[in-house]
């Protein structure tokens, strides 16, 4: 039913018929959430990454209405430079898809689009969650409600560090989603490796992470892991200079009028601006680590 829509690379396509293991990506890192030319840069360096791990990297966009899982450097070019991409969630797919739009994916749509080409693994620098002051304007990104149902294990250094980190895990505690620390007690928090905050159960290795991530689906218990992997230490931030950086952004967005879609690339721009290109950085080293234990997970989840 979803091959009508779906485009796989020949590597992705090779992959899925030998049975190896993979790694979806998500391609708003290249459209939204990086300036030219680091946004390009990173993403070969991620997938490089994935490759030299031991698995295949399939990064995720929607091109011309079709949904690409792997892209070519032409794809990645064109999402990179053109101002004709819009950030596509869960509610944007079906209009991107019928109306044959060009559109990159957020987690929530990635984590859709992989469950549709039959990947488990995806890798991110940070998901969405609750904002800061949502109980004023119920702004809750869709990736949570996706984390507890589609049936996807995320790679990530916790939620975005702009979020309310405590209500994010909370909502993400109510509707079941396993928080993973990975190596970890405490919940990676994006730019800083320390926030404070417990996450539900600590894992050390990729063979206990994929044992806990098989028998929650194996269990028939619907819905996404989250594996939540700090920053290498030499790149994390200090915790007071960045939630200054995002408390001036906020208040930035706010005189602005900058909320919804707009709101998260504007914060991570602004930030970067703030910390004169410091949280770029530790953005770039993030991800750069997430793959790497992205790629043991989806290794060890790919044997039996």
């Amino acid at each position: 039913m979803y091959e009508k829509y779906l485009d796989c690379s020949e590597d992705v396509a090779a992959a899925l018929k030998n049975h190896l293991p993979i790694v979806a990506l998500e391609s708003t890192i290249i459209s939204h959430g990086m300036p030219f030319p680091h946004n390009i840069d990173t993403a070969k360096q991620v997938e490089k990454t994935i490759i030299d791990s031991g698995a295949v990297p399939a990064t995720i966009a929607v091109i011309d209405g079709r949904v690409k899982i792997g892209l070519s450097d032409d794809d990645m070019k064109f999402l990179a430079t053109s101002k004709d991409i819009i950030k596509a969630s869960r509610l944007d797919l079906p209009v991107a898809a019928a109306t044959r739009m060009n559109a990159s994916t957020t987690v929530a749509a990635t984590m859709i689009c992989a469950h549709m080409a039959g990947i488990n693994v995806f890798v991110t620098g940070g998901i969405g969650g609750v904002h800061r002051g949502a109980q004023q304007t119920f702004d809750i990104s869709a990736d949570l409600q996706e984390l507890a149902h589609t049936n996807v294990a995320v790679v990530c250094a916790g939620a975005k560090a702009i979020l309310d980190l405590r209500l994010t895990m909370e909502y993400l505690e109510t509707f079941g989603v396993p928080v993973l620390g990975w190596k970890t007690d405490e919940l990676a928090a994006f730019y800083s490796s320390k926030s404070g905050i417990k996450v539900n159960y600590r894992v050390d290795d990729e063979v206990t992470a994929a044992k806990i991530i098989k028998a929650k689906w194996e269990m028939g218990i619907d819905g996404g892991v989250i594996i939540a992997n700090p920053i290498p230490q030499e790149y994390s931030m200090d915790p007071r200079e960045i939630n200054d950086a995002i408390d001036r952004a906020l208040e930035e967005a706010e005189r602005n009028k900058i909320f919804g879609k707009k709101l998260t690339p504007f914060l991570l721009e602004k930030i970067k601006e703030l910390t004169s290109g410091e949280s770029l950085e530790s953005n770039i080293a993030l991800i750069k680590n997430n793959a790497y234990v992205g790629a043991l997970i989806a290794r060890e989840l790919n044997k039996n």
